[in-house]
């Protein structure tokens, strides 16, 4: 397998508890020919900035209201010279020293020009499920053709932990130079399927991301992705296949299987979070127009 240069592009946050065991990780990469890893910090209010200089890890600052999740990783990735450009949230938790070369081998051997990892949570909540749900153990190359079968989820692609061709990326005009405060890497795929490129899914590219959200943060985050789903109608109009009430019920089933009790308590207000926060994401955005 021929080597490619990969530049990691990871923004930070308020990141002090991340920092190191995020690069130690990634110093510890075989099989890949890292070129550089490109840090990106966002004015913090813990010690992110300390422990970054203590040792002596490279970054860029910007000011808070800079911050894009599209705009800030674009700014990078159109700077790249490397192969490949390989995006990652500060949270995710890699244990494999092969994560990165199984996660871009088929991008070196040309079977795709983007993929994505497996995602794993730690915890014992709904996430645990819904990782399940959309990160199964096989891997799956996804193309135009796969439109009329999946519908919208051709385009799932997560950029907590994927890479992408840096001369498709450039080619694509990333993300259009348009700050995007969810989802940006759902943008970007469907402007990779419909231009006739391919997202593979690598089930053994394995990262654990974890969270503990409370309902209130789970109605935020889906009425911001109703707001991203209503200013870019042309991608909802791809269907979901019954895939939210597909999701919905096998969390239900896997949690009674579990007899996983907080799951099964929270179960139907977490979903009525969801549902209302994409029903007033999408009614708030068709009045700010």
């Amino acid at each position: 397998m021929k080597k490619n240069k990969i530049d990691i592009i990871c923004p930070l946050y308020n990141a002090e508890s991340y920092i190191v065991p995020l690069n130690n990780s990634l110093m510890k990469q075989k099989k890949v020919n890292i070129n550089s890893i490109k840090y990106v910090l966002t004015e913090s209010s813990d010690s992110s900035e300390n422990i970054l200089k203590k040792n002596k890890i490279k970054y860029k600052k910007i000011k808070k209201e800079e911050f894009s999740h599209s705009l800030t990783r674009e700014e990078v990735a159109f700077k790249s010279k490397a192969d490949i450009l390989c995006f990652i949230s500060q949270d995710i938790v890699i244990e494999d020293d092969l994560w990165l070369y199984n996660l871009t081998k088929n991008i070196v051997n040309g079977k795709c020009e983007a993929a994505y990892s497996r995602q794993i949570s730690k915890y014992n909540n709904i996430e645990k499920y819904t990782r399940e749900f959309n990160y199964n153990n096989i891997s799956i190359i996804k193309s135009k053709e796969d439109i009329d079968n999946l519908g919208l989820k051709t385009f799932f692609f997560s950029d907590a932990a994927s890479a992408i061709n840096t001369e498709v990326f450039k080619e694509l005009n990333g993300y259009d130079q348009k700050k995007l405060p969810i989802n940006e890497d759902m943008y970007f795929a469907y402007k990779l399927i419909t231009n006739g490129y391919r997202i593979s899914y690598e089930a053994d590219s394995v990262v654990f991301h974890s969270h503990k959200f409370k309902l209130k943060d789970v109605y935020n985050r889906y009425k911001l992705t109703g707001k991203f789903f209503k200013e870019n109608s042309y991608i909802d109009e791809y269907g979901t296949t019954g895939s939210g009430k597909a999701l919905a019920l096998y969390i239900l089933k896997r949690a009674i299987k579990d007899l996983n009790i907080k799951v099964i308590f929270r179960w139907p207000f977490d979903m009525a979070a969801r549902l209302l926060g994409m029903k007033i994401g999408k009614s708030v955005y068709k009045r700010e127009i």
